[in-house]
């Protein structure tokens, strides 16, 4: 009994160690809309669509901004990340969830544009599991920027 609780202790200490998780449980869309000014339903994948006439749409990273992925093979909803940085033109952090595992909240990981023609149209993204950038490129629709975003306050910054 006491070794089956000391591991589970040192499996929650490591879990713990890591600054990237945080220990809520959620999928993408869910967190993205509690941490975020952009207010959109649906699946991850149709976020860019349901954007259209609401929210500003481009290819440029900024703060507070939801990056869309397209639905793929294996993530056929989709999934969506708020920018919480700007590293410089072709890397930020992110925030999201359900990425690295299923409902795992990951906040200030690497997202990558791996695009040939910079326009963010195709990353990859930090995966937990292999404590680097994951292997696979996921195609995206770009970003989706808050209302009054521009010189504004997200919730994001007041956080």
């Amino acid at each position: 009994m006491l070794r089956i609780v000391l591991s589970a202790f040192l499996s929650l200490s490591a879990l713990l160690a890591l600054p990237t998780a945080a220990h809520a449980r959620l999928q993408c869309v869910t967190y993205a809309r509690s941490v975020s000014d952009v207010q959109i339903s649906g699946n991850a994948r149709d976020w860019w669509g349901n954007a259209a006439g609401v929210y500003a749409r481009g290819q440029q990273p900024s703060e507070g901004a939801v990056l869309a992925f397209r639905g793929t093979q294996a993530m056929p909803y989709g999934h969506v990340a708020v920018v919480s940085k700007i590293i410089d033109a072709r890397h930020v952090l992110i925030d999201h969830a359900n990425w690295s595992g299923p409902g795992l909240v990951e906040r200030g990981v690497m997202a990558v544009d791996v695009s040939e023609a910079g326009d963010w149209s195709n990353v990859r993204v930090w995966y937990g599991p292999s404590r680097s950038l994951g292997i696979r490129q996921s195609p995206t629709f770009g970003f989706i920027y808050p209302a009054g975003s521009v010189g504004g306050a997200s919730k994001l910054a007041r956080r």
